[in-house]
C-alpha cells in the first residue's frame, strides 16, 4: 500500500505503515490502548523491543530534532477522524471481500473433488482425509513467508528474518493481552508462545471434533438433516459471540442469522425426497442428528474461540491481522500433524477405518483437494480475523447454493425451486449481515487506539 501521509518539511520519511509510530513510542513511556474483549489470561508485561525498520527507508538521525508530542498529537494516536476510520474500514472490507471470494471458490473445488474421490474412486477414508486437509495448514506460514521474502528481495536474509520474528512476537503479545498498544514494564522478555501453544491445542481440538462429527453422522442420518443441522453453526457462532466477544444483541444481526438458517432449511427439506427416510432407522437417525448437532455447536464455538483468543484486537491493521491469521493456521497444522495422527492406527486396529495409501488418480486428485482446503481454510481464518465469526459463518452458507449451481453445470440436472429460494434467502441474509458488519467496523475504527504500525509488506 502507498503511504498517503506526506512528510512535513524537515521530517525524514518513515515507513508509514508498520513503523510510523516508532518515534512516537520512544517519546512516550506508556500509552495503553482500550481492551476490546479482555485478555484471556491475567495481564502480563511484554516485550519492549523496538519495532523493526527496513533498509530501503531512511531512518531518522538521532541528531535531528523531533517535534514535541503535544496533548493533541497524543490524542490523535488514540483515535481516528471519521474519514480515516471510514477508509480503514473500507480497506479491511476490501480485503475481506477478496478472501471471501477465494474461500468460496476453493471450497467448491475441494467439495467436488472430495465427493468424487470418496464416491466414484472409492477412497472413503473420512478421518485420514480430515487429517491430511487440516495437516496441510502447516504450509500457510511458509508460503506467506516466501511471498513476503519475494517482496523484500533487496534485504539480507538475516535482516528480513529478524524483522519478521519481531513482528510476529509483537503481534502475539497483542493477541495475548488483547491490547493494540503493548506497554513496557517488568517481565518484558516474557514469551507469548506458551499462551499460543495452549490456545492452539484448545482451538484445534474443537475444530477436529466438529469436523469428525460430520463424517461420523453422514452414514447415520439423512443428507437433509446433515445439511440443516450442521449449518446451524452460524446461530451458535452468534450465541457464543455474546458472552465471549461481548457482542451486543442487535436486531439486524439476529434477523440475518434467522433468515440464513431458514434458507438452509428450505434447501435441505424443500426437495422432499421420499427415499431419504428409508436410509436410516429412527433410532440411528436420531443418534446421527445428535452427533451432528454436537458438531454444529463445536464448530460455532471453534470460530468464536479463534476470534477471541487467537486474533489481534480491534484497531489492529488489516495486514497485521492477515499475517497472524496465516501464522496461527500453521500452528493448527503443526498440532494436527504432531498429535492427531494417533487415532489413525487406532481406527485401523479396530477396523473402523482401514488405513490405505492413495495411489494413481486418487492420489493426484487428493493432493489438489488438500491444497484447495488449505487455501479455503487460510482465507476463512483471515475472513474471521478481519470481520466476525457470525459474518464468516453466514458467508460459508453461500457455498450450499454455489455447490448446487456447480452440480447443475456438471450433471445437467436443473436446480429445484426450493434450492433457488433457499439460496436467495441465504444471499439476502449475507447482504444484511454485511451491511451491519460494515457499520460496526466503522464504529470500531473511530474509537480506541489504532495500530498505525502495520499496514504493508512484511510488516504486514
Amino acid at each position: 500500500m502507498r503511504n498517503t501521509n506526506t512528510p512535513r518539511s524537515g521530517e525524514q520519511p518513515l515507513l508509514s505503515s508498520y513503523h510510523s509510530s516508532d518515534d512516537e513510542e520512544r517519546g512516550r513511556r506508556t500509552l495503553r490502548g482500550g481492551n476490546r474483549r479482555g485478555s484471556p489470561l491475567p495481564p502480563t508485561s511484554t516485550s519492549s523491543a523496538h519495532t523493526p525498520t527496513y533498509s530501503h527507508f531512511t531512518a531518522p538521525d538521532s541528531t535531528t530534532s523531533r517535534p514535541t508530542l503535544s496533548r493533541r498529537s497524543t490524542n490523535q494516536l488514540r483515535s481516528r477522524s471519521p474519514t480515516s476510520a471510514r477508509l480503514e474500514a473500507k480497506r479491511k472490507y476490501t480485503y475481506a471481500a477478496f478472501f471471501l471470494v477465494t474461500s468460496l471458490v476453493s471450497f467448491v473445488v475441494q467439495t467436488e473433488l472430495a465427493s468424487y474421490i470418496q464416491h466414484d474412486l472409492g477412497w472413503n477414508k473420512a478421518y485420514a482425509m480430515l487429517y491430511l486437509t487440516h495437516g496441510s495448514w502447516i504450509f500457510l506460514w511458509p508460503l506467506q513467508l516466501l511471498f513476503l521474502r519475494l517482496q523484500r528481495r533487496e534485504q539480507s536474509w538475516n535482516q528480513f528474518w529478524n524483522n519478521h520474528k519481531q513482528i510476529l512476537r509483537k503481534t502475539a503479545q497483542m493477541v495475548e493481552r488483547q491490547e493494540v498498544r503493548v506497554p513496557r514494564g517488568m517481565g518484558a522478555d516474557r514469551s507469548p508462545w506458551p499462551y499460543l501453544a495452549r490456545t492452539t491445542a484448545v482451538v484445534t481440538t474443537a475444530l477436529t471434533i466438529a469436523g469428525s462429527s460430520w463424517y461420523v453422522a453422514v452414514s447415520m442420518t439423512t443428507p437433509s438433516d446433515l445439511t440443516a443441522i450442521y449449518n446451524c453453526s452460524a446461530f451458535f457462532a452468534y450465541a457464543f459471540s455474546i458472552p465471549l466477544l461481548k457482542e451486543r444483541l442487535r436486531l439486524d444481526k439476529m434477523l440475518a442469522v434467522f433468515v440464513a438458517i431458514v434458507g438452509v432449511l428450505v434447501v435441505a427439506y424443500g426437495g422432499g425426497s421420499s427415499n431419504e427416510a428409508g436410509q436410516a432407522g429412527p433410532a440411528t437417525r436420531f443418534a446421527g442428528n445428535v452427533v451432528i448437532g454436537i458438531g454444529s455447536v463445536l464448530y460455532g464455538l471453534y470460530e468464536v474461540l479463534y476470534k477471541r483468543y487467537a486474533c489481534p484486537p480491534d484497531g489492529t491493521s488489516a495486514n497485521r491481522s492477515m499475517m497472524f491469521a496465516n501464522t496461527f493456521g500453521s500452528l493448527i497444522g503443526v498440532f494436527t500433524v504432531l498429535v492427531l495422527w494417533i487415532p489413525i492406527p487406532v481406527l485401523h486396529v479396530l477396523g473402523w477405518e482401514t488405513f490405505e495409501m492413495p495411489t494413481g488418480e486418487t492420489a493426484s486428485l487428493l493432493l489438489i483437494s488438500v491444497f484447495a482446503n488449505m487455501v479455503f481454510s487460510g482465507s476463512f481464518l483471515v475472513l474471521i480475523s478481519l470481520t466476525s465469526p457470525v459474518l464468516s459463518s453466514v458467508a460459508a452458507l453461500l457455498t450450499i447454493f454455489i455447490v448446487a449451481i456447480v452440480d447443475w453445470y456438471l450433471t445437467g440436472q436443473p436446480l429445484e425451486a426450493p434450492a433457488i429460494l433457499g439460496g436467495l434467502l441465504i444471499i439476502a441474509a449475507f447482504g444484511m449481515l454485511s451491511w451491519s458488519t460494515w457499520k460496526e467496523m466503522n464504529e470500531e475504527e473511530r474509537k480506541g487506539p489504532v495500530d498505525l504500525s502495520s499496514d504493508s509488506g512484511d510488516e504486514d
